[in-house]
């Protein structure tokens, strides 16, 4: 089983691709809206990434979610299985081909604050990109089940950052 895309080179356009759908994505969440990010790899100068754009998206609540899928649905997202409680996941294939990420949050979720605050890390720390842009490369190569043991395989990298950068408290 692949991956939803391969790893390549840091493409500047990447930020280009955010800024250009944030509008439409914006129109699905009305007054609950909060924020717009763009995070994940291709948030990050410099990093090769898989070339899907990964969108958080912050809100009050999940009020009026129906309505909001309908919206989505209409920009060609799919909702996928919700990633923990008040955490949404979409995803947008273009011709068969992953092109984004979505993730919708409730404000204050945790996942709010690790994939900004690893985000962040990564703008800030080449040392650090770098190990990480490794360590993707090599779990892609190595790859056999697909998008579920890729992020599995890299979960511990990540965890270990944002407790050592006190981004996230040991349990």
């Amino acid at each position: 089983m692949a991956l939803t895309s391969h790893i390549m080179p840091y493409d500047s356009l990447w930020p280009a691709r955010f800024k250009a759908d944030k509008p439409s994505i914006a129109s699905a969440f009305g007054e609950d809206l909060i924020a717009i990010h763009h995070v994940g790899s291709t948030a990050v100068p410099g990093l090769a990434a898989k070339p899907e754009i990964d969108v958080l998206v912050e809100v009050h609540n999940h009020h009026c979610a129906s309505a909001r899928d309908r919206v989505l649905i209409d920009l060609g997202y799919r909702r996928g299985s919700d990633l923990t409680p008040d955490h949404h996941f979409y995803r947008r294939d273009v011709q068969g081909v992953r092109t984004h990420k979505l993730h919708v949050c409730r404000q204050g979720h945790v996942s709010i604050a690790r994939m900004l605050g690893f985000r962040d890390l990564l703008r800030q720390d080449p040392a650090l990109r770098q190990q990480y842009q490794s360590l993707k490369l090599q779990l892609e190569a190595s790859n056999v089940n697909g998008m579920a043991e890729y992020l599995e395989k890299k979960a511990p990298f990540i965890i270990e950052t944002l407790l050592k950068a006190g981004v996230i408290a040991s349990r």
